[in-house]
């Protein structure tokens, strides 16, 4: 043990310099990711602004059990978790994506093709949502003016609940497919050129080799990936969902942070909110867990 401790001291002082480097990213995570967790006791109490938080009354599990027990408790997380599974199953699409990219030959066409998939990404929630309803406006929207000229009949998607997750999703997958692909495209850089001539000169065809040398070679990243992605699954953000949300979709764009949205920033009810987004976490830490646990047992590729 000792003799442990005294080689991570020594390997310490002798990487000084990457330590200084890496010094301002954890003062910056202990400042905004882990002082602000000191706050999570007001899902535990009764929160008031005027006796502040060590003043306000301790109620232990009592806004956990109010949700639990909330009569849209089931419409709430059904409708979550129907939006996160959809994003989930979309999850393969930068993978098509960056392994359809890293076959093209040429360098400038592949690097316009790269360009233009990345630019959506950098586009703010509030101008996709615009360009979203723009696009599906049942009277002047290029979507319904194609399904006219194809012998369709317009359509006021907006507007109707039922189409409420397939927007929701694939302009989130259209916005994030180029930039997403890029961890993916990275990883199939550094595929060993010598597999792929040796598994062309066995007469692999161009299929076989995607198959059978690339995604093997990339799989530990795609689980790492998938890991994470699994980890999000009830952390449907609000923003664009509240900027898509109107009346007429409410049955299936209520979720649960629009719903902490409503009562803790519209209501002010501040500890049962805390306590529905910490539910949230706990649920999705879990999740994660479980997730990371099958990983790293089936393919001992894991987080931890």
């Amino acid at each position: 043990m000792k003799n442990r401790k005294k080689l991570t001291l020594k390997s310490i002082f002798h990487d000084w310099r990457l330590y200084v480097l890496m010094l301002p990213s954890l003062v910056y995570l202990f400042i905004f990711a882990y002082i602000p967790m000191y706050g999570v006791q007001i899902a535990f109490r009764d929160f008031s602004p005027r006796k502040g938080i060590w003043g306000s009354e301790w109620v232990g599990l009592e806004y956990f059990k109010r949700f639990i027990e909330y009569p849209n408790f089931k419409f709430l997380m059904m409708n979550t978790l129907r939006i996160g599974l959809y994003s989930l199953a979309t999850f393969p699409c930068s993978i098509i994506f960056a392994l359809m990219l890293n076959e093209v030959r040429s360098t400038k066409f592949k690097k316009s093709v790269q360009m233009i998939s990345y630019i959506p990404h950098f586009l703010s929630t509030v101008v996709v949502c615009s360009m979203v309803t723009l696009f599906f406006n049942q009277k002047t929207g290029v979507v319904n003016a194609i399904i006219e000229f194809l012998g369709g009949t317009r359509t006021d998607f907006l507007t109707k609940a039922s189409y409420f997750e397939d927007i929701y999703v694939w302009s989130g997958v259209w916005q994030g497919l180029g930039f997403g692909a890029i961890i993916y495209i990275a990883a199939l850089a550094s595929v060993p050129m010598e597999q792929i001539e040796a598994a062309r000169i066995d007469g692999a065809t161009r299929l076989q080799i995607i198959w059978h040398v690339n995604i093997p070679y990339i799989l530990p990243t795609i689980i790492i990936m998938l890991i994470f992605s699994c980890g999000g699954i009830l952390g449907v953000g609000f923003e664009k969902i509240l900027l898509l949300q109107n009346d007429l979709n409410l049955s299936r764009s209520q979720v649960i942070s629009t719903y902490v949205y409503e009562i803790g920033i519209r209501g002010g009810q501040f500890s049962y909110s805390s306590a529905i987004g910490l539910f949230n976490t706990i649920i999705n830490v879990t999740i994660l867990a479980i997730v990371n646990e099958i990983a790293r047992r089936f393919g001992e590729t894991s987080i931890w």
